[in-house]
């Protein structure tokens, strides 16, 4: 059998629980020998069962995993040459730093002499010597995670598993271990695999980054690339500060947003194409507007006016919101301060504009023609006009259209036909685009000027002359005009 080119592959895992939920969906991933990859998401991403999975704690639904070329998909944790860290350390309270760390290697029966050579190898790697026989209770939280990766390392695994290890230390010590991973890492040679939440670690350590939401893999880089050329909206989110706004493509190499056409790099989109397009904070330019009455002066080099409404020292820049002149809402990082009510100019360069394709355009969902000029989708009878129904068939299966902005949320859920929860809420400048899913796992997008909170329970109507139906045979007419 031909060796791969790949320590651990993945392919198209997926795990259903018994509620019928999936903590993974159709997850396909290859990590080579040696890398420090890191798995980055928000709780209950999927991160930590994708993790499990590998480490064999828990069992694929569907798909396969392989270590060196062989299929481990169903073999049990202890005959994986893997190893794994967890957040809540798993010492033995009972044994002296020496006996946890040497514990496996007792276990197998190794030669005293050996484990005595290889337990202070292993604290040596972790900066733990001379704290041999210490109890475990006496150490640190950053001490006792050193022990326990000691103890995960002396076994020579080829790869090394770490469940969000540094998640229970205080800022500094996280940032002091994390330099100390990524020396370890290059030290042994061995291949990481990192679970986080944190944005900032896995920027901060990785060779590449994994980036999921619900179940699936959003985009995989180096965390250059990750950072720079976001390929949709949740990741722009998640990971640093972002302005997301909606925007159209021109023409090739020419995007419009906030009113202003603007000079991009990006090409290959169509023309007229409704578009994202992601502006970091920090590459946006500033300065004051000349002018004594706040309006551009001639030949100004700013493309975007506005005023300053807010002004925040981080520590290292100042945090500035932007209110431009037609009403949109950017943020902008520099090491200069303007005052709050400063009228201002922005540019932003060609290269600093990452267009982005949408996902999606409008709700789109199956549906059936009912009688009395009904039809039936996400489960619920609505109402639609008598002359869109009129176009159909009783019992005709038809695509449903709802634009973004033509959903209306309640705040009392009773008062409408869907109750569901605000699950992830955007900002783009103007508007906020939320996402929310209802009591049966659906999930409906928004767009409001309104300003709801993540978990806020809501009632979701539809007008009836704002419910389009599409013949599934001739998709793209608008049969519900």
């Amino acid at each position: 059998m031909q060796k791969s080119d790949f320590i651990i592959e993945v392919n198209h895992v997926s795990k259903q629980f018994e509620d019928g939920k999936f903590a993974l969906d159709d997850v396909s991933l290859q990590i080579k020998k040696g890398e420090f990859v890191t798995i980055l998401g928000p709780s209950g991403c999927g991160k930590t069962t994708l993790l499990r999975c590998i480490a064999g704690f828990q069992v694929a639904t569907e798909g396969d995993i392989l270590l060196n070329g062989e299929d481990v998909t169903t073999m049990p944790p202890h005959l994986r040459d893997v190893n794994t860290v967890f957040q809540k350390y798993a010492l033995f309270p009972h044994l002296n730093v020496f006996d946890n760390v040497a514990f496996g290697l007792k276990l197998k029966k190794v030669d005293k002499k050996v484990i005595e050579k290889k337990v202070k190898q292993a604290l040596k790697t972790v900066g733990m010597t001379d704290y041999e026989y210490r109890d475990v209770d006496s150490l640190s939280g950053g001490q006792q995670q050193r022990v326990a990766i000691a103890r995960a390392i002396i076994n020579e695994p080829e790869v090394l598993l770490l469940d969000e290890p540094l998640a229970a230390l205080d800022l500094k010590m996280r940032k002091d271990m994390q330099m100390e991973l990524r020396a370890m890492h290059k030290k042994l040679g061995i291949t990481f695999i990192y679970v986080t939440h944190d944005q900032e670690e896995a920027l901060t350590l990785s060779d590449r980054v994994v980036v999921m939401s619900e179940g699936k893999i959003q985009q995989i880089g180096t965390p250059t690339d990750v950072y720079n050329e976001p390929q949709n909206c949740f990741v722009a989110d998640f990971i640093g500060e972002s302005n997301i706004l909606d925007a159209t493509m021109v023409k090739d190499k020419m995007v419009n947003f906030c009113e202003h056409d603007f000079e991009c790099v990006d090409k290959g989109f169509g023309e007229d194409t409704e578009v994202d397009v992601v502006v970091r904070p920090e590459d946006i330019y500033i300065g004051k507007v000349k002018s004594e009455n706040g309006k551009p002066e001639e030949d100004s080099p700013w493309q975007l006016h506005g005023e300053v409404k807010s002004c925040i020292f981080k520590g290292v820049h100042y945090e500035m919101t932007v209110l431009t002149n037609e009403g949109y809402e950017l943020m902008i990082q520099d090491y200069h301060a303007f005052e709050v009510g400063s009228q201002v100019g922005l540019l932003i360069k060609p290269e600093d504009i990452q267009v982005m394709k949408k996902e999606r355009v409008c709700n789109t969902f199956e549906g059936e023609v009912l009688e009395d000029n009904q039809v039936r989708f996400l489960d619920e009878v609505w109402d639609i006009p008598e002359r869109v129904a009129e176009r159909f068939e009783v019992g005709e299966e038809v695509e449903v259209e709802v634009d973004f902005n033509r959903v209306n949320l309640q705040d009392d859920e009773e008062d409408g036909t869907l109750c569901g929860e605000v699950y992830f809420i955007l900002y783009k400048g103007d508007h906020y685009h939320l996402t929310v899913r209802t009591d049966d796992g659906d999930d409906i997008y928004v767009d409001t000027n309104d300003v709801w909170d993540d978990g806020d329970r809501v009632g979701i109507r539809v007008a009836p002359s704002y419910i389009r139906l599409y013949k599934k045979e001739v998709k793209g007419r608008p049969d519900g005009l």
